[in-house]
């Protein structure tokens, strides 16, 4: 649950930047990215009814979520869709078929940036390490299941967490190749699973927290250890070439400026949906979204942990990220970057499973989330030494954020 290592060294310099000035353009790109995110939101919503409705008639033809952890410790295909499963655990979908449409997105995105579309959007922030990223993150992943798999034996276990914070950082940090694959793969599984196996039960349990707080803090400490061990191993090396990110402005002509903002904003909005991933890509996104989808239809009590909230937590999901992105615009529009994800894999489906789905939590969730989790995990991160990646800052700030905003959604009607 990050950004790419090269946002957080490509801020411009004052004065070089080749892009429209804010003074300028600050009342149009308000209007324009409020429009293109909450335009996603509105699409999303709408799409998530849709589902809501077809669920309400659903065939019923897949297995369902009760039993699964059980299962997997002694069925080897529930093993093989737990492992899946885990890929879009961290925004709280939990669906094997939704982890097959995020892998499809991500192909035929790759394949598309291979040969020079734009349509398809980047991956992995143009650096061309997604490949490596994902293989680091599914080794990783994998050691988790094979390692700590024997204890879904009692329910669910946070086996999913090393798929999104050691393993891609430290690709994104040292480059592509198997001693730096390997390394984040070992280092991930190392840390950030036995340590979410400690914090959940003696942290986020005593203090009437969802697990999501100590899974998130987890990374974040699991992340830290990593990094330190990391410095101190030969074979690797930090990259030394730093490509700057694209701009994620619009074109700067007056005539376009508008429909520019809205079409970043909406491509923004979906691209939340993947940073968590290290991919980065709306493309990827929008697969994943339409596989749950398909996985929710198919039984509605299977995604999210057969909560049947899988529409309200998407829906809530857009819009906290489009509040974020309207919010913290500003921190995007001088060619960098904000979490503005950080609350579409934290607090807003927390809240949504907290409340019940109800409108409290799904808005007051990705209102708090918003507000919060983007500036604190920027504060975060700023503060980091060097050969730091900010995917500890920016799951710090998850934690945080979290652990703060459900007690104070808890003491609304």
């Amino acid at each position: 649950m990050t950004h790419s290592f090269a946002a957080d060294h490509a801020t411009p310099q004052p004065g070089t930047s080749s892009e429209p000035s804010l003074q300028h353009s600050k009342e149009r790109s308000a209007a324009g990215t409020a429009v293109g995110a909450f335009g996603m939101v509105a699409v999303v919503g709408a799409f998530a009814f849709l589902v809501h409705v077809l669920a309400q008639h659903s065939p019923r033809i897949s297995p369902g979520y009760a039993g699964w952890p059980h299962d997997a410790v002694d069925t080897p295909l529930a093993a093989l869709r737990w492992f899946l499963g885990d890929m879009t655990e961290p925004l709280f979908c939990k669906s094997d078929l939704a982890a097959l449409g995020l892998l499809t997105g991500s192909v035929v995105a790759w394949w598309a940036c291979r040969r020079g579309a734009t349509w398809a959007g980047s991956l992995s922030y143009g650096t061309g390490l997604w490949p490596w990223v994902l293989v680091s993150a599914s080794l990783s992943l994998m050691l988790s299941n094979l390692v700590f798999g024997w204890t879904l034996d009692a329910g669910w276990q946070p086996t999913f967490v090393p798929f999104v914070c050691v393993a891609p950082a430290l690709v994104l940090m040292y480059g592509a190749g198997w001693r730096t694959c390997v390394t984040g793969a070992v280092l991930g599984a190392a840390t950030t699973t036995p340590l979410a196996l400690l914090f959940i039960p003696t942290i986020s349990e005593p203090l009437g927290l969802p697990a999501v707080v100590g899974s998130v803090l987890a990374m974040s400490v699991g992340a830290v250890i990593s990094f330190l061990i990391a410095r101190r191993m030969p074979w690797l090396v930090l990259r030394e070439s730093r490509a700057a990110t694209q701009p994620e402005l619009p074109p700067s002509s007056l005539n376009r400026n508008f429909l520019g903002d809205a079409g970043w904003a909406a491509r923004r909005v979906l691209k939340d949906f993947t940073e968590t991933y290290f991919f980065a890509n709306e493309l990827a996104a929008a697969c994943l979204i339409l596989a749950a989808a398909a996985a929710f239809v198919l039984n509605p009590v299977l995604p999210s942990y057969g909560t049947g909230l899988l529409p309200h937590i998407l829906f809530a999901q857009a819009l906290t990220s489009a509040i974020g992105v309207t919010l913290w615009r500003g921190w995007y529009r001088d060619g960098g970057w904000a979490a503005t994800y950080a609350s579409v894999v934290s607090v807003a489906p927390a809240a949504v499973l907290a409340s019940g789905g109800s409108w409290t939590g799904m808005v007051g969730g990705a209102v708090l989330g918003a507000v919060l989790a983007p500036p604190l995990a920027r504060a975060i991160s700023a503060r980091l030494p060097a050969g730091f990646h900010s995917v500890i800052g920016n799951t710090a700030a998850m934690a945080v954020s979290t652990a703060v905003a459900l007690p104070v959604l808890g003491l609304l009607p």
